[in-house]
């Protein structure tokens, strides 16, 4: 009997991910990271969150050519020129509307923000790994998930972003 080929997605909180990267130093290699979720973890479509800037749109292309689904949060500016785009309900929201559509779901982040989210997948079945950019900085709601995590510390000889040379 044939094995049925396995539908999981990811949900990434595109700045929990990318601020715990950079925390340890390097940055992460996006299209490098698609195909690490691609190949390990078996994952047909990956949903990226990120805050929306008008004049970030060659990395909103180029992330979309690399593969990922991009849901966008509209910004603030704040007076002290941060801008602030959480993209937590989107995520929560878009992990529920393709409930039916996936086998199992990877949620990339440290957020504590997601633990009921986390928690519910858990209980449904649904979940397939809770992945952690940073073991060192993570929300301590998580550590009752233990069995459910992976962290990407370790990765980053597969991961890190090297400037390619153009031949």
């Amino acid at each position: 009997m044939k094995k049925k080929k396995e539908n999981n997605y990811a949900f990434i909180d595109s700045q929990n991910l990318n601020l715990a990267i950079r925390d340890q130093g390097w940055n992460l290699d996006f299209y490098r990271f698609r195909r690490y979720l691609r190949d390990k973890y078996k994952v047909s479509k990956a949903f990226l969150f990120i805050g929306y800037i008008w004049k970030n749109q060659d990395l909103y292309t180029t992330l979309q050519e690399y593969g990922y689904i991009l849901v966008f949060k509209p910004t603030l500016i704040l007076p002290n020129e941060t801008v602030k785009g959480n993209v937590d309900a989107e995520l929560v929201l878009h992990v529920m509307i393709q409930y039916g559509n996936y086998d199992k779901a990877l949620i990339v982040t440290g957020d504590g923000d997601f633990y009921c989210l986390v928690d519910y997948l858990i209980k449904q079945d649904k979940i397939l790994k809770l992945m952690i950019p940073n073991r060192h900085k993570f929300s301590s709601l998580f550590r009752k998930f233990s069995s459910h995590m992976v962290f990407m510390n370790n990765l980053k000889h597969k991961l890190e972003y090297k400037k390619r040379s153009k031949k």
